[in-house]
C-alpha cells in the first residue's frame, strides 16, 4: 500500500458480512433469471440449477480460502497478483470493474423500471445511483445496515410469492416433454450462476472485516447456502405454478405466479420485492467496484488518485464519486439491461483465476484442490455455452485491456 493510502477501518462483523454477500445475490436475477434458463433447459431446469449451485460452491471455497489468507481490498484481483503474477491479476481486476460498471447501469434502469413510471425512468435512476452512493459514502456500516433492510424486503416478497404458489389453488401443468441436450442444460446453468455471482462480494471488502480469517469464510458460505436455499424454494414453485413452458415465455415470472393462483392483490408487492432486489444489487455492486478499484489504484493498475481514503468514514471517495459519474454517464445515454453479455463472460473469467490462484495457494489452504480444479473447468465451460455475441463482446473487452495496460507501461 501506498503512503497516500492506508488500511480501511475493520468494521464489518459476521452479520454484516453474510448480509453484503446474501444482499448481492439476491438481485434482479431471481426475478429474472428462471425464464432464460428454462428456454434452453426446459424440464432439466433443476438440473442446471444444480449444476450452476456446484460451479458457485467451487468459486466460493476458492475465495474463502483466499480471502482468509489476504484479508485487504480488492479480491480476485489481489489474489490473482499474489498468486499468479500481475497480469492474471489485472484481467480479473479489468472484466470485474469494467462488467460490473455496466451491470451498475443495468440495475439502477432496472430499479427505476420496476419502482416509478416509465417517462421519469432515467432521472429516477440517476438519483438512486446517487442515493446510494451517498449512502456508501457515509461508511460501510451504513451500506451494511442499508443491505440488510433491502434484503430482508427481497427475502419477504420471494417468500410470500413461495407461500401463495404452494398453499393456493395452482393449476395442473402438463408440459409436453422436449429435446433438450447436454448443451441445453449448460446453458441453463451459465444463466442461473450469475444469480448466484455475488457471493463473494465481501471479499472484495476484505480489508474491512472484523478477524477476517475467520469472518469471511464463514460469511462466505453461509451467504451462498441461504441463497440457494432461496433460488431452490423458488424454482420449484415457479415449475409447480407454471410449468417449464409458461416459465420460458413468461417476462415476469413471479408476478406470473401470483396471478396464475388468483392473488392479484400481491403484484405490486412483487413488482416493489424487485426493485429493493435491484437496488441491493447496485448498493453492493458499487461497494464491491469501489474496494477493487482502490486495490488496482494502489497497484498502478488504475490513476493512483483513486487510492486516496476519505479518513472520517474510512471509504475511498475518489473511486466511489468517479464510479457514480460514469454510472450517471451510462444510465442517461444507454440501456444495458438487455447488452452487457460481456460482464457475464467477465465474471467467469474472474472465478477463473480465482479458483487458478486458490490451486496455486500454498499457505493457508482450507479446500482440496480437486475443488478448485473443477471449479476452473467448469467456468471455463459455461463460458463456452454463452451466446456467441457475449464472447465476442467479452473478448473486446479483454483486449481493451490489455491494449490500455500494455500502453500505460510502456
Amino acid at each position: 500500500m501506498t503512503s497516500a493510502s492506508p488500511a480501511l477501518a475493520r468494521r464489518l462483523g459476521l452479520t454484516d458480512a453474510v448480509a453484503i454477500g446474501l444482499g448481492s445475490m439476491l438481485g434482479a436475477g431471481v426475478f429474472a433469471a428462471f425464464t432464460p434458463a428454462a428456454r434452453v433447459a426446459g424440464q432439466w431446469l433443476m438440473v442446471s440449477l444444480a449444476i450452476a449451485a456446484v460451479v458457485a460452491f467451487c468459486n466460493a471455497t476458492s475465495s474463502a480460502q483466499l480471502a482468509a489468507r489476504y484479508p485487504t481490498s480488492g479480491g480476485t484481483y489481489f489474489y490473482g497478483r499474489e498468486e499468479l503474477g500481475p497480469w492474471p491479476g489485472f484481467l480479473a481486476g479489468w472484466c470485474f470493474v469494467i462488467g460490473k460498471t455496466a451491470s451498475c447501469a443495468a440495475m439502477a434502469l432496472t430499479a427505476a423500471h420496476y419502482l416509478v413510471p416509465h417517462a421519469w425512468q432515467r432521472p429516477a435512476a440517476v438519483l438512486l445511483v446517487w442515493a446510494l452512493a451517498s449512502a456508501n459514502l457515509r461508511g460501510i456500516t451504513r451500506t451494511a445496515k442499508l443491505t440488510r433492510a433491502l434484503a430482508a424486503v427481497v427475502i419477504v416478497v420471494l417468500a410470500l410469492v413461495v407461500l401463495l404458489g404452494w398453499t393456493a389453488e395452482a393449476p395442473v401443468t402438463s408440459d409436453a416433454p422436449r429435446q433438450i441436450g447436454a448443451f441445453g442444460v449448460l446453458q441453463g446453468a451459465g444463466l442461473l450462476f450469475f444469480a448466484f455471482a455475488g457471493y463473494a462480494r465481501i471479499a472484495t471488502m476484505g480489508e474491512e472485516v472484523t478477524e477476517p480469517e475467520r469472518t469471511i469464510p464463514r460469511a462466505i458460505v453461509l451467504a451462498l447456502g441461504i441463497a440457494l436455499l432461496i433460488y431452490l424454494a423458488v424454482a420449484l414453485t415457479l415449475l409447480h405454478v407454471l410449468g417449464a413452458g409458461a416459465l420460458a415465455s413468461s417476462n415476469a415470472p413471479l408476478a406470473a405466479v401470483v396471478q396464475t393462483v388468483g392473488a392479484s392483490w400481491a403484484s405490486p408487492v412483487v413488482r416493489f420485492g424487485a426493485g429493493a432486489a435491484a437496488l441491493g444489487a447496485l448498493l453492493n455492486l458499487m461497494t464491491g467496484i469501489g474496494r477493487t478499484s482502490l486495490a488496482m489504484a494502489r497497484g498502478g493498475d488504475l490513476p493512483r488518485a483513486l487510492a486516496t481514503i476519505e479518513p472520517k468514514h474510512q471509504v475511498p471517495r475518489t473511486a466511489e464519486l468517479t464510479l457514480a459519474v460514469v454510472v450517471t454517464v451510462l444510465v442517461l445515454t444507454t440501456d444495458l439491461r438487455g447488452a452487457i453479455g460481456f460482464s457475464s463472460f467477465g465474471v467467469l473469467l474472474y472465478y477463473f483465476v480465482a479458483n487458478a490462484a486458490a490451486w496455486h495457494q500454498s499457505e493457508g489452504r482450507r479446500y482440496p484442490r480437486a475443488l478448485q480444479g473443477l471449479g476452473m473447468v467448469l467456468c471455463l465451460v459455461l463460458a463456452a455455452t454463452l451466446p456467441v455475441g457475449s464472447v465476442v463482446a467479452g473478448l473486446a473487452v479483454l483486449a481493451m485491456g490489455v491494449g490500455i495496460r500494455l500502453v500505460a507501461r510502456r
